[in-house]
């Protein structure tokens, strides 16, 4: 819980950082140099990631992974605090004016979203797909740690699966112009921070 503790104090002075626009100028800048790196054929993949790390696909893949563990305890309450993070990703988009970027860097190019992607509170920061799949990395990190059915080879090869897959999320939600950099920071400190406090239960 003292790593949690840690990031969500970070995380804490980060958002005020963010608020006084002091990175701005680094949020643009990084938008415009990752879009013009990543062609236009990327979109298609780092879209249908957009689809993966929605509230409704993280939510149900992170109640299929509880339940397989057969602990109905852990069920309850690490998902409390997954439900309990997105609470606070609302109110801190409500305290913290940040919008997001304008519609010219906007590259999402699939014809289907899920409800959630509806509920616009007006704020981009911090970032729900980097909050969501950073708890959920955290969590997969630890139940893949602890497993006895998995040799060393394997652990490392799933947590090295894990992190590309994670890496590759976050940088979408640039590429895609969903997000700022600092959205994006934002609430991966603030998702591995819940799920730090949320791992003694498991």
């Amino acid at each position: 819980m003292f790593g949690g503790g840690i990031l969500l104090l970070f995380f804490y002075i980060f958002s005020f950082i963010v608020k006084s626009h002091a990175l701005d100028s680094f949020d643009f800048n990084t938008t415009v140099r990752l879009q013009n790196h990543l062609p236009l054929r990327f979109d298609p993949f780092f879209s249908s990631l957009s689809l993966i790390g929605s509230f409704e696909v993280t939510a149900t893949s992170l109640l299929v992974i509880l339940l397989l563990r057969k602990k109905i305890f852990s069920v309850f309450t690490t998902f409390f605090f997954f439900l309990g993070a997105h609470v606070i990703e609302v109110f801190g988009k409500t305290f913290l004016h940040h919008p997001g970027p304008p519609h010219l860097f906007f590259r999402y190019n699939l014809y289907f979203n899920f409800p959630s992607s509806y509920v616009q509170p007006g704020s981009s920061y911090p970032s729900g797909h980097s909050l969501r799949i950073l708890f959920l990395t955290v969590v997969i990190w630890f139940i893949i740690s602890a497993s006895k059915k998995l040799s060393k080879n394997q652990k490392y090869i799933a947590i090295a699966a894990m992190g590309i897959f994670t890496f590759l999320m976050l940088i979408s939600r640039v590429s895609l112009g969903e997000h700022w950099t600092t959205d994006v920071i934002g609430g991966s400190i603030f998702g591995a921070g819940v799920a730090l406090f949320a791992l003694p239960f498991l």
